[in-house]
């Protein structure tokens, strides 16, 4: 299929700037990015904000200075007031995260933004919005119906709608902006616990094969973690008209490896190893 490939930076660029901030933003925009995935969940008093976990994270979360102690309270507790008290601009040094990332650039001082700042960071970039839903606890988060509607709101108002994307592990979030705004576009993610659950996390009983399922729900992009891709399922999904997305494929021989099966893009924690390959 013609199409430009789709390099999306994953949390910003989370390999190299604090992820999901305004500052990790900008920094990876100036690397030459225009796609980004984020995370997005609803707080008490309504406002959207782009944050990976329900929860604040105890490995990324400070207040008053101080790492939190624990798990941190959620998103559907806080007001925005409350949230913006909280410095996400570092990992907490000596963790398991921080290994993950150790050429992360930390900016002491970055707090968690809402969607609308940074949907109107710059009118150039794509946003993949994902809605963090999680039907195996659904106390975390606001409904599936409700976070869409918001998300929406927040789109519109920046005036964004022709250059995101919605999508979700809980296919019933993408399913109420199919009926709600059917030409935006969508996205269906999928790792091996969800596709092993479809009744939990797609509202669907039996299982189907994983591009069929995608197709039945009106297509758009498959976004599966890179491990669960053969270049035959990259083949069988294209053939069917799915662009094929996967998340997050961070070791240069695997960005080369998936970008010779003719994938549409990926999403990355290190986008700067990417783009020179970019086809």
């Amino acid at each position: 299929m013609n199409r430009a490939f789709q390099l999306q930076g994953h949390r910003g660029a989370r390999g190299l700037f604090p992820e999901n901030t305004l500052e990790g933003f900008r920094a990876a925009i100036d690397l030459g990015l225009r796609w980004f995935e984020l995370d997005v969940g609803v707080l008490r008093d309504g406002a959207v904000v782009v944050h990976h976990d329900p929860a604040l994270n105890a490995d990324l979360a400070r207040h008053g200075g101080a790492w939190l102690s624990g798990a941190g309270p959620l998103l559907k507790d806080l007001t925005l007031a409350e949230l913006r008290r909280y410095d996400v601009g570092r990992i907490r040094p000596g963790s398991a995260y921080a290994a993950l990332y150790p050429g992360q650039a930390p900016v002491d001082g970055a707090t968690i933004p809402t969607l609308a700042e940074v949907l109107i960071l710059d009118a150039r970039i794509g946003w993949n919005i994902e809605l963090k839903l999680l039907p195996t606890h659904p106390g975390w988060t606001v409904s599936a119906e409700e976070m869409v509607e918001r998300v929406l709101h927040a789109v519109d108002a920046a005036g964004a709608a022709d250059r995101v994307t919605l999508q979700s592990f809980d296919w019933r979030a993408p399913r109420h902006a199919r009926r709600i705004r059917p030409t935006l576009p969508r996205g269906w993610l999928t790792r091996p616990e969800t596709a092993a659950n479809p009744a939990m996390w797609w509202a669907i009983e039996a299982p189907q094969p994983l591009p069929d399922a995608v197709a039945n729900e009106g297509g758009g992009a498959w976004t599966p973690s890179w491990e669960m891709l053969t270049q035959d399922l990259v083949k069988q999904a294209q053939a069917i008209g799915l662009a094929v997305i996967p998340w997050t494929v961070n070791e240069t021989g695997d960005i080369q490896r998936l970008i010779a099966w003719g994938i549409d893009g990926l999403i990355t924690d290190f986008p700067d190893r990417a783009l020179p390959l970019i086809p």
